[in-house]
C-alpha cells in the first residue's frame, strides 16, 4: 500500500564525483502521499522527477497563502570555485536511427531549456560521475511520451546516442530565472531556521517543503528532542537539531517573515499547530540510536519475506527497481513491496476469473428467507400514524436503537471514495452531517459523544480530513475513538497472461508499483489489521453501521438499528429501492462478532476484475521504457462490500426498504 511524495534535497556534484544528498528523509506517512505543484505545471511530471535530488520549487508569497509556482529544477552544487549546477531533464532513451535522444524533463522551463544552445551533461565513466559541455543543435516537444527530442552536436549515430542513455542534462545555476519579490526556490528555504515571531525562540529548521495543491507545507525538524509543548502552546526546545517533525503550512498568516539573507523565517502559528504529530521522547541518543537498528533490521527481515511472497508469485520483476536508482528511490520501492497485503491479494488473484454477484442477483436468489425479515420504512410511518392510542409499530424499534446509541454499542464507519479536496461539496456534506447534534445527542457522555468513528479515504485526502476534524474539536467526538484509514489498495496487473498464464504486476515507474482501491470490501481487512476490531470489542460495541459517504446523512438512524437487533440479524440492509442495484452507494450495519467472523474467513470474499487501461513501465534489455496502451491492457481487483453476503446465513440477514 502504498503511496509516494516528491523528496526534495540538495546535493552537491562536480565534473568528476558525485555525494549523497544532504538531506535523505523518510516521510511520516504509512502509504505515503502524492503531492503536486499547483502552479506552472501543464502536464503530469514523469516518474523519475519525483525521486532525484533536489527540486527547485519556487514559491510566491501572494495573500493570504505562500502559493507554489513549481519551477521544478534540481540544483547540484560544487565547490566554492566550480559552477553550480541545475537539472533539467535526463535521458531516458534513444529516438530513431539519426542520434537523436529522448530527454524527460524535470523543468516547468522545457522550451527555453531544451531550445538550442550550451548545455552540460552529466554521466558516469568508470564508475565516477563526469560532467562536460554539450551543444543541443535541435529540441522539439514529443507530447505523447511527455518527453523532448534533442539532438546533440557530434551524436550522428545510434551507438553513440545509446551511451548517452542514463545521463542528466544541466544548466549553470546562473540561469535560473530571476524571482518576483515574495517569490522563493525550495533551496533556499531548506536549512532555514524557523522561529517564534514574537518572542525570537528557536523552533526548529526546515528540512523540506512540499506542495499540495493548495497550501505548501514545510516540514520543519525540532532544535531537540527533549522539547515539550508549555501552556502557551510553544515548543520548549534545546540546542541540538535532531528533533522529530512537525507540519507548517506555509501560508502568510501563520509564516509572515521569510529572511533568505539569513536564512530564517518567522511564524506565527495557532496554538496545537507545533504539537500535531508530536510525541514526546525522553529517551538518551544511544536508546534510540539502539531501536533505530532495531527497527532496521526489522524492515529489512520484512523486505526479505516481502521478496518471498513475491517469488512465490512469481513477481521477481519487481525488484528491478531495487538495482537502479538512488537510496531514497530504492527505499520507496522497499516500502511498498513491504506494504503490500499478500493475504489479500492473493485472494483476490485466485477470484480473478470469477463473477461477481450483484446485490440485485442475491436478493432474487434468496428472496423467500429475506422476505422474512424485511420491514418497508414507509409503509410502517404511514401506520404509526393510526387512530390515537393506537400502538406506534416502530417505537419499540426507535427505543431500541436510541438504547444502543446511548450506550455507545454502535460504532460508524464511514467510506468516503470520492476526492475530498479542502472546500469541496463532499467535506462540506461530511461537515454538515457531523455537525448536526439532534443526531449524536442521545450518545452524548460528559460532554463528548461516545461511539466510535472511522472514516476511510484515499491517501490523498486524508489531511483534508484531518484538518476538518481538527478545525472544528472533532465535531464532540472523543479523538481517541476517531480513525482515520487510508483505503486498502492492491498491485494492478496485467490482463495479458503470455508468461504460463501469470498475470504480472505493473509498475508506475521504477520505484512505484501501480495500484488501485479494493473497493469498500477492503474495509474487513483494513479494521482488522489495524487492530479496530479489538478496541471496538474493549469499548462494548455490538454493532458498527458501515456506509458510503453518499448515503452518510443516514447514519445513526434508530429504527434501522432496532430492526437490526430485532431480527437478530449479523447483517442489515438498508436500501431505497430493492428493485435497484447498487454497487458504491451502500448503507448496512453489520454485528461486531460476524465482522470478526468475516476477518477470520477472509478467503470467501468474491472480488471482480475491472478492465482498465493503464500505462506503466517495464524494463527491456536492461533499459526502462514507457508502455502507452491504446486499449485496456490491465486489470484492476475489485471487491464489493456486499460480497460479506455470502458468509452470511440468508435468515441472518434482514432488509429495510425506503427511506426515513
Amino acid at each position: 500500500m502504498q503511496r509516494t511524495t516528491s523528496l526534495l534535497s540538495s546535493c552537491p556534484c562536480s565534473s568528476s564525483s558525485s555525494s549523497p544528498s544532504s538531506f535523505p528523509l523518510s516521510l511520516p506517512f504509512r502509504n505515503g502521499l502524492h503531492l503536486y505543484p499547483n502552479k506552472h505545471n501543464s502536464s503530469s511530471l514523469p516518474y523519475q522527477h519525483h525521486h532525484r535530488y533536489t527540486s527547485s520549487f519556487f514559491f510566491r508569497r501572494t495573500p493570504p497563502v505562500l502559493r507554489s509556482a513549481a519551477v521544478t529544477e534540481e540544483i547540484n552544487e560544487t565547490s566554492e570555485d566550480e559552477l553550480k549546477f541545475i537539472e533539467i531533464g535526463y535521458v531516458c532513451n534513444v529516438h530513431g536511427l539519426q542520434g537523436e535522444l529522448r530527454v524527460k524533463p524535470t523543468t516547468d522551463f522545457a522550451e527555453l531549456r531544451f531550445s538550442e544552445g550550451k548545455r552540460w551533461l552529466k554521466e558516469r565513466i568508470s564508475g565516477k560521475e563526469v560532467i562536460r559541455e554539450v551543444e543541443i543543435v535541435e529540441g522539439r516537444e514529443h507530447a505523447g511520451q511527455k518527453s523532448w527530442i534533442l539532438s546533440f552536436q557530434g551524436i550522428d549515430t545510434i551507438d553513440q546516442a545509446k551511451q548517452l542513455v542514463g545521463s542528466v542534462l544541466l544548466v549553470t545555476e546562473e540561469d535560473r530565472p530571476v524571482l518576483e519579490e515574495g517569490e522563493f526556490y525550495n533551496p533556499d528555504l531548506v536549512g532555514m531556521r524557523v522561529l517564534l515571531k514574537d518572542t525570537g525562540e528557536l523552533v526548529g529548521t526546515v528540512i523540506n517543503v512540499f506542495s499540495s495543491g493548495g497550501n505548501d507545507l514545510l516540514q520543519v525538524m525540532l532544535s531537540s528532542t527533549e522539547e515539550t509543548p508549555n501552556v502557551s502552546g510553544s515548543v520548549e526546545a534545546g540546542n541540538d537539531v535532531s528533533g522529530p517533525l512537525v507540519w507548517i503550512p506555509f501560508v502568510e498568516a501563520i509564516v509572515p517573515d521569510v529572511d533568505t539573507d539569513r536564512k530564517e523565517m518567522r511564524i506565527t502559528p495557532p496554538k496545537g499547530l507545533l504539537q500535531l504529530n508530536l510525541r514526546s521522547d525522553v529517551r538518551s541518543k544511544k536508546e534510540r540510536r539502539q531501536l533505530e537498528w532495531k527497527e532496521r533490521k526489522k524492515a529489512t527481515q520484512r523486505l526479505i519475506a516481502a521478496k518471498k511472497k513475491l517469488s512465490e508469485l512469481e513477481q521477481r520483476h519487481v525488484f528491478d527497481g531495487l538495482r537502479f536508482g538512488d537510496k531514497v528511490q530504492k527505499s520507496l520501492i522497499a516500502n511498498q513491496i513491504v506494504g503490500i497485503n499478500y493475504k489479500l491479494f492473493q485472494q483476490a488473484m485466485q477470484n480473478i476469473t470469477t463473477p461477481s454477484i450483484s446485490l440485485l442477483e442475491f436478493i432474487n436468489a434468496n428472496k423467500t428467507k429475506l422476505h422474512e425479515n424485511s420491514l418497508k420504512a414507509s409503509a410502517a410511518l404511514n401506520s404509526a400514524q393510526g387512530t390515537e392510542g393506537a400502538l406506534n409499530p416502530t417505537q419499540n424499534l426507535v427505543k431500541k436503537g436510541l438504547k444502543f446509541v446511548s450506550e455507545g454499542k454502535v460504532a460508524i464507519v464511514i467510506v468516503a471514495n470520492e476526492t475530498i479536496s479542502k472546500d469541496s461539496a463532499e467535506l462540506l456534506h461530511l461537515q454538515g452531517i457531523l455537525s448536526d447534534e439532534k443526531r449524536f445527542t442521545t450518545g452524548i457522555k460528559d460532554g463528548q459523544i461516545s461511539l466510535p468513528l472511522i472514516i476511510v479515504s484515499p491517501a490523498s485526502e486524508i489531511q483534508s480530513i484531518q484538518e476538518l476534524f481538527s478545525n472544528h474539536d472533532y465535531f464532540a467526538f472523543d479523538p481517541h475513538k476517531v480513525w482515520f484509514l487510508e483505503e486498502e489498495k492492491l498491485p494492478v496487473v496485467s490482463s495479458s497472461t503470455e508468461e504460463q498464464n501469470k498475470h504480472k504486476i505493473l509498475l508506475k515507474s521504477p520505484w512505484e508499483i501501480l495500484q488501485s482501491p479494493v473497493g469498500p470490501g477492503g474495509i474487513f481487512s483494513l479494521l482488522s489489521t489495524q487492530g479496530i476490531l479489538g478496541n471496538l470489542t474493549e469499548n462494548g460495541v455490538e454493532y458498527v453501521q458501515v456506509c458510503s459517504l453518499s448515503r452518510a446523512s443516514a447514519i445513526m438512524d434508530p429504527v434501522f438499528i432496532g430492526f437490526t437487533d430485532s431480527c437478530r440479524a449479523d447483517t442489515g440492509i438498508k436500501i431505497d429501492d430493492i428493485s435497484k442495484d447498487l454497487k458504491e452507494d451502500f448503507n448496512l450495519i453489520f454485528s461486531l462478532r460476524f465482522m470478526k467472523k468475516i476477518t477470520g474467513q477472509m478467503s470467501n470474499l468474491q472480488f471482480y476484475k475491472a478492465e482498465r487501461q493503464n500505462s506503466h513501465v517495464q524494463m527491456v534489455d536492461n533499459e526502462w521504457i514507457d508502455v502507452v496502451p491504446s486499449s485496456p491492457n490491465s486489470y484492476e481487483l475489485h471487491c464489493s462490500i456486499y460480497s460479506a453476503l455470502s458468509t452470511c446465513p440468508s435468515d441472518k440477514i434482514c432488509i429495510m426498504e425506503g427511506g426515513y
